[in-house]
């Protein structure tokens, strides 16, 4: 096996840091150091060997660092500045946000906080099931749309309700049963399943229940930040609140009849177990014209070198005309191309993995923010960024969400392809001609891949 000039010297650091006498054989050296984790092989070839976090690490190109996959504690160092910790600290969520703790050295300036995780929502408690929403109340940048994510047992019911905003959602687990009017009284319902959407307009009624033996968990997503869970519009509520001599009025039945209804919301409750759809329709039913429902993951995925991408929106699910998204598998070391988005903010949900984000916002402004599996992000629109899995071993998963009709994105990689070679050299490598047509060379002809292979 033939090992470059530049990496005898690393082999002869592996040779040290194993406690070697001499530079080990090239196989068993390659052996020795795929022993090593990602990051410490990155450091023995790249940077210094020592462990990051400490004050002899070096490290002039920033790296990142999975200090949960690799179970190292952060600390405040950074290329020889810095010192320890003495105070109380919460070394969970330090090791669940290191570049917090030590931020790479392109960050600089002031920016408000993009990141949130579910489990610092409140949650709140039902017969069979639980919500909990992150709104502009808990995420202050999370000005244009907001979240609830919400689980209900096998034959939990959400109740019958309506919404000021339009409801768009992804299902998480499970299986649900899902109904809703149309605005000319057609009806509609259909059975969903993991990965799986619906979305509903402004102000058109519907109703969830979950299905199976373990029911369904989902993700709602409301076009705006303001959104508040609490207040929906319930059937159980509005005739709570409603005489009922009205009630009688209007349902042409004796005042009577509703002498046992609740006195208050129900919201989400244990419900009698559903048959099947075609024994549930009512008499007269009238399919609606209206498709409510898609199912995003059974898409055909673009398929790039670091992953795969969904696109779902207007072009391919017509009635979402308020929400875009694309659902990314982004593979272990792969990222998500340096890109922006002119049309909306990006809301993203992190449905697995560990990420890295850094968010250039103009002005000599960036900020560094570390996400995991139930965290939100919000990137401003026209924000540079990029999506970086901080593991070599497992892959990340997330949904970008806008508040758009369609999905927009412009990739750097490809503006520089198509920029003339002359103008990219004079603004990046004037006075270095050989980086340069280094660069050159790999730009040209470029086209978009949302996610690449690092």
């Amino acid at each position: 096996m033939h090992f470059p000039s530049s990496s005898l010297q690393a082999l002869v650091h592996l040779g040290l840091l194993l406690g070697a006498s001499a530079v080990p054989a090239p196989d068993q050296a390659l052996q020795q150091l795929m022993r090593i984790p990602a990051s410490n092989r990155q450091q023995i070839f790249g940077h210094a060997a020592a462990p990051p976090f400490t004050p002899d690490h070096r490290d002039p190109y920033d790296h990142k660092v999975d200090s949960v996959g690799e179970n190292r504690q952060p600390l405040p160092f950074r290329n020889g500045h810095g010192a320890t910790v003495q105070g109380p600290r919460n070394k969970d969520r330090e090791r669940q946000n290191p570049d917090m703790v030590r931020p790479p050295s392109t960050d600089h300036g002031s920016m408000s906080n993009m990141r949130w995780s579910f489990a610092d929502s409140h949650t709140r408690i039902e017969e069979g099931g639980w919500t909990r929403q992150t709104t502009i109340r808990e995420l202050p940048t999370s000005r244009e749309l907001a979240g609830v994510n919400m689980r209900l047992d096998e034959g939990v019911i959400r109740e019958l309700h309506w919404h000021t905003e339009a409801e768009w959602a992804y299902i998480l687990a499970g299986r649900v049963r899902v109904t809703g009017l149309d605005p000319d009284g057609g009806s509609f319902m259909d059975d969903l399943e993991a990965g799986d959407l619906w979305y509903f307009p402004a102000g058109h009624p519907h109703s969830l229940q979950g299905l199976s033996p373990n029911g369904t968990e989902f993700l709602l997503i409301f076009d705006d930040g303001n959104f508040s869970e609490e207040s929906t519009f319930l059937l159980t509520d509005w005739m709570a609140h409603t005489p009922k001599s009205v009630l009688a009025e209007n349902f042409r039945v004796k005042p009577d009849t509703f002498k046992s209804i609740p006195d208050s919301e129900k919201y989400i409750f244990q419900g009698s177990m559903p048959d099947s759809i075609e024994r549930e329709k009512p008499r007269g039913f009238k399919k609606s014209k209206l498709q409510f429902t898609h199912h995003m993951d059974a898409q055909e995925p673009m398929r790039t070198s670091g992953g795969s991408v969904r696109i779902t929106d207007s072009t391919n699910f017509p009635i979402s005309k308020t929400v875009a998204a694309a659902h990314l598998e982004i593979q272990p070391g792969a990222i998500r191309e340096m890109h922006w988005h002119p049309n909306a903010d990006e809301w993203s949900y992190f449905k697995k993995g560990r990420a890295r984000v850094t968010i250039f916002a103009a002005e000599g402004n960036a900020r560094t923010f570390n996400y995991m599996a139930g965290d939100v992000g919000i990137v401003p629109r026209n924000m540079g960024h990029f999506i970086e899995n901080l593991s070599d071993d497992e892959p990340l998963e997330v949904l970008e969400i806008f508040r758009a009709d369609k999905f927009q994105d412009f990739s750097l990689f490809q503006w520089l392809g198509e920029t003339p070679r002359r103008m990219v050299a004079d603004h990046i490598f004037a006075g270095d001609p050989k980086a340069a047509e280094e660069f050159l060379k790999q730009i040209e002809g470029a086209e978009k891949e949302p996610l690449k292979d690092a």
